[in-house]
């Protein structure tokens, strides 16, 4: 997108601006690790009157511990979710077709060739 179709969407849809910025600091701030940033960061999204934006910025004072965890350590779930998708898929795969032996066989299979 060019800078002339950015400023025409901007004249058109000047909220459209300022979301945004918003969505923009808050990927910067979460690729900088930044807590401090948070705080400011969530006020400022709660002056928008978009419920996306306000969903998202309650669901983040909800679970704010996990995302000060998640900020501030370096450990991930990364691994365990990847393997739970692998088992998912196979449910998906064999659904209906078999039971729980089969499934329970597979599963093992996979985490030995893994």
């Amino acid at each position: 997108m060019t800078e002339s179709q950015l400023a025409a969407i901007y004249s058109t849809y000047p909220l459209a601006e300022s979301i945004l910025r918003i969505v923009n600091a808050f990927k910067s701030w979460g690729k900088q690790k930044n807590v401090d940033g948070l705080s400011s960061w969530m006020n400022r999204a709660s002056t928008f009157t978009l419920p996306e934006i306000d969903a998202f910025v309650n669901g983040i004072k909800l679970d704010i511990s996990a995302v000060m965890n998640a900020l501030t350590t370096r450990f991930s779930n990364g691994l365990v979710e990847g393997c739970i998708n692998k088992i998912n898929v196979i449910k998906r795969i064999m659904y209906g077709r078999c039971h729980f032996a089969l499934l329970k066989s597979k599963c093992i299979l996979l985490c030995e060739f893994n």
